[in-house]
């Protein structure tokens, strides 16, 4: 099968504290139907980050171009990781971004900074059952597999991710790739207002929205807003 873009390979990038499984459910089928192959990075707690360079840089070696695609922490480091790879980025989908520079007194970093305190005073299954009765099932669910996974090194991956400094709006302007961001209109965690800041700042870029209904009825909801976005601006026809 032909791809829309010079690649037959998406690596994408989970959020703190999710897990490969959630990236995968959330753009695999919507990749498929424009011949891309999603390669679902299974984050490893001890390095959230370095895992992350770790697999895009592989996936590079083994298929040259690829598409880039990133959840929350995950946008933040597809997007500083494109910057300096260009050449090796065929396009980018930057999915529910949540800070822009400094991550300091941001929702996302003050949850994570938050549950990670509470991991080590009260431990995984307390906090799991907090998380899980104040959280929408779709959410619960995902976060108990991918939080017991992670555990016991899950703490310093919340603190890790609460410290990653983002792109400015100024850096983000230099990135020329075809870019897609998606954001949740009525995520306080992943506020909107970032999403679309994101979005004005790239040069080349489209902007969708879902909402967490949306997400939590069919995670793939996000994929196939991120491929909308894309084939706007990636109009040419097969090359691979």
């Amino acid at each position: 099968m032909h791809s829309r873009f010079d690649t037959l390979a998406a690596v994408v990038l989970p959020g703190t504290g999710s897990d490969a499984e959630f990236a995968g459910d959330a753009f695999s089928a919507a990749f498929a139907s424009v011949g891309l192959t999603t390669i679902p990075v299974e984050p490893d707690p001890t390095g959230v980050v370095e895992s992350y360079v770790a697999a895009l840089n592989a996936a590079t070696r083994r298929h040259g171009r690829i598409v880039v695609a990133g959840i929350s922490l995950g946008a933040a480091v597809a997007a500083r990781w494109a910057a300096t790879n260009a050449s090796n980025t065929a396009a980018l989908a930057l999915v529910l971004p949540a800070w822009t520079g400094d991550p300091a007194g941001s929702p996302a970093a003050l949850s994570a900074q938050f549950t990670a305190r509470s991991l080590l005073e009260v431990g995984l299954d307390a906090v799991t059952a907090a998380m899980t009765s104040s959280s929408p099932a779709w959410l619960a669910r995902t976060l108990s597999r991918s939080w017991a996974t992670q555990w016991p090194a899950l703490p310093d991956a919340l603190d890790e991710a609460a410290q990653y400094r983002s792109l400015e709006l100024d850096e983000l302007a230099r990135i020329e790739l075809p870019t897609v961001v998606v954001g949740a209109v009525d995520d306080a965690v992943h506020p909107i207002d970032v999403a679309q800041n994101w979005a004005r700042a790239l040069p080349n870029c489209a902007l969708r929205t879902v909402t967490l209904e949306m997400i939590g009825h069919d995670a793939g909801c996000l994929g196939r807003a991120a491929v909308d976005g894309l084939d706007l601006l990636s109009p040419q026809p097969p090359s691979c």
